[in-house]
Protein backbone atom coordinates (compact mmCIF):
# COMPACT_ATOMS: atom_id res chain seq x y z
CA UNK A 1 0.00 0.00 0.00
CA UNK A 2 1.05 3.99 -0.09
CA UNK A 3 -0.23 7.06 -0.04
CA UNK A 4 -2.96 8.51 -1.36
CA UNK A 5 -2.73 11.31 -3.44
CA UNK A 6 -4.44 14.36 -2.13
CA UNK A 7 -5.23 12.42 1.11
CA UNK A 8 -3.76 14.28 4.75
CA UNK A 9 -2.12 11.49 6.87
CA UNK A 10 -3.75 11.56 10.90
CA UNK A 11 -0.70 10.74 11.86
CA UNK A 12 0.25 14.50 11.14
CA UNK A 13 -2.08 15.14 14.32
CA UNK A 14 -0.36 12.65 17.04
CA UNK A 15 2.55 14.96 18.32
CA UNK A 16 -0.37 17.53 18.91
CA UNK A 17 -2.89 14.97 20.42
CA UNK A 18 -0.14 13.25 22.62
CA UNK A 19 0.95 17.02 23.80
CA UNK A 20 -2.78 17.43 24.77
CA UNK A 21 -3.11 14.80 26.14
CA UNK A 22 0.14 14.94 28.31
CA UNK A 23 -0.76 18.55 29.36
CA UNK A 24 -4.46 16.35 30.58
CA UNK A 25 -6.47 17.69 27.87
CA UNK A 26 -9.93 15.41 27.30
CA UNK A 27 -9.68 14.86 23.48
CA UNK A 28 -13.67 14.18 21.55
CA UNK A 29 -12.81 12.89 18.29
CA UNK A 30 -15.61 12.68 15.94
CA UNK A 31 -15.09 9.49 14.00
CA UNK A 32 -11.58 9.05 14.60
CA UNK A 33 -10.18 6.73 12.72
CA UNK A 34 -12.83 3.68 13.31
CA UNK A 35 -15.63 5.03 10.63
CA UNK A 36 -13.08 5.60 7.45
CA UNK A 37 -11.90 2.49 8.28
CA UNK A 38 -15.53 0.85 8.44
CA UNK A 39 -16.87 3.03 5.65
CA UNK A 40 -13.86 2.67 2.98
CA UNK A 41 -13.61 -0.84 3.59
CA UNK A 42 -17.08 -1.69 3.02
CA UNK A 43 -16.58 -0.42 -0.76
CA UNK A 44 -15.17 -3.30 -3.24
CA UNK A 45 -11.58 -4.43 -2.81
CA UNK A 46 -10.55 -3.07 0.09
CA UNK A 47 -9.75 -5.00 3.63
CA UNK A 48 -10.32 -4.08 6.75
CA UNK A 49 -6.36 -4.51 7.30
CA UNK A 50 -5.24 -2.38 4.50
CA UNK A 51 -7.59 0.40 5.68
CA UNK A 52 -6.59 0.26 9.34
CA UNK A 53 -2.78 1.00 7.84
CA UNK A 54 -2.99 5.38 7.93
CA UNK A 55 -4.03 5.14 11.32
CA UNK A 56 -1.57 3.17 13.15
CA UNK A 57 0.73 4.60 15.55
CA UNK A 58 -2.04 7.02 16.32
CA UNK A 59 -2.97 7.07 20.31
CA UNK A 60 -5.28 4.76 21.26
CA UNK A 61 -9.11 6.18 22.82
CA UNK A 62 -9.96 5.35 25.86
CA UNK A 63 -13.39 4.50 24.73
CA UNK A 64 -15.18 4.41 21.53
CA UNK A 65 -18.38 5.33 21.24
CA UNK A 66 -20.56 3.49 18.68
CA UNK A 67 -24.27 4.85 18.11
CA UNK A 68 -26.56 2.40 16.89
CA UNK A 69 -29.36 3.06 14.71
CA UNK A 70 -31.59 0.21 12.87
CA UNK A 71 -31.77 1.22 8.88
CA UNK A 72 -35.53 1.55 8.87
CA UNK A 73 -35.04 4.07 12.04
CA UNK A 74 -32.44 5.84 9.99
CA UNK A 75 -34.89 6.31 7.37
CA UNK A 76 -37.19 8.36 9.14
CA UNK A 77 -35.37 10.65 9.96
CA UNK A 78 -34.54 14.04 8.05
CA UNK A 79 -32.83 13.62 4.69
CA UNK A 80 -32.06 10.14 4.89
CA UNK A 81 -30.67 8.46 1.59
CA UNK A 82 -29.29 12.18 0.22
CA UNK A 83 -25.68 10.94 1.47
CA UNK A 84 -23.68 9.08 -1.15
CA UNK A 85 -23.32 5.85 1.18
CA UNK A 86 -26.66 6.23 2.49
CA UNK A 87 -28.29 2.61 0.78
CA UNK A 88 -29.62 -0.53 2.27
CA UNK A 89 -26.57 -2.85 1.22
CA UNK A 90 -23.44 -0.40 1.30
CA UNK A 91 -24.75 0.56 5.32
CA UNK A 92 -25.01 -3.55 5.55
CA UNK A 93 -21.32 -3.83 4.62
CA UNK A 94 -20.12 -1.11 6.77
CA UNK A 95 -21.90 -2.30 9.74
CA UNK A 96 -20.52 -5.51 9.34
CA UNK A 97 -16.85 -3.65 9.20
CA UNK A 98 -17.49 -1.80 13.03
CA UNK A 99 -18.67 -5.30 13.92
CA UNK A 100 -15.35 -6.65 12.85
CA UNK A 101 -13.68 -3.94 14.50
CA UNK A 102 -15.89 -3.85 17.20
CA UNK A 103 -14.30 -7.66 18.17
CA UNK A 104 -10.79 -6.03 19.04
CA UNK A 105 -10.81 -6.77 22.72
CA UNK A 106 -8.11 -4.42 22.86
CA UNK A 107 -10.29 -1.73 22.67
CA UNK A 108 -13.26 0.20 24.81
CA UNK A 109 -15.76 -0.16 22.49
CA UNK A 110 -19.43 0.88 24.19
CA UNK A 111 -22.88 0.57 22.02
CA UNK A 112 -25.40 3.20 22.55
CA UNK A 113 -28.79 2.48 21.52
CA UNK A 114 -29.35 5.79 19.24
CA UNK A 115 -33.39 5.04 18.52
CA UNK A 116 -34.14 6.59 22.07
CA UNK A 117 -34.93 10.10 22.96
CA UNK A 118 -31.81 13.09 22.48
CA UNK A 119 -31.79 12.98 26.20
CA UNK A 120 -31.63 9.45 26.99
CA UNK A 121 -28.84 8.93 24.37
CA UNK A 122 -26.96 12.05 25.92
CA UNK A 123 -27.08 10.75 29.40
CA UNK A 124 -25.81 7.53 28.50
CA UNK A 125 -23.23 9.28 26.48
CA UNK A 126 -22.28 11.77 29.57
CA UNK A 127 -22.09 8.76 32.02
CA UNK A 128 -19.82 6.50 29.92
CA UNK A 129 -17.73 9.56 29.13
CA UNK A 130 -17.04 10.60 33.02
CA UNK A 131 -16.47 7.04 34.00
CA UNK A 132 -13.93 6.91 30.78
CA UNK A 133 -12.10 10.39 32.06
CA UNK A 134 -11.62 10.17 35.40
CA UNK A 135 -9.82 6.26 35.17
CA UNK A 136 -8.39 7.37 31.99
CA UNK A 137 -5.71 9.11 34.45
CA UNK A 138 -4.99 5.98 35.98
CA UNK A 139 -3.95 4.76 32.63
CA UNK A 140 -1.08 4.72 30.41
CA UNK A 141 -1.63 6.07 26.54
CA UNK A 142 -2.10 3.69 24.59
CA UNK A 143 -1.19 3.06 20.73
CA UNK A 144 -3.78 2.06 18.26
CA UNK A 145 -3.58 -1.13 16.12
CA UNK A 146 0.41 -1.75 16.64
Amino acid sequence: WGPVPGLRSTLCFRPSMKEKLSQGVTLVVDRYAFSGVAFTSAKKNFSLDWCKQPDVGLPQPDLILFLQLGLADAATRGEFGCERYEDRAFQERALQSFQQLMGDSTLNWKVVDASRSIEAVHKEIRVLSEDTIRNAAQRPLGVLWK
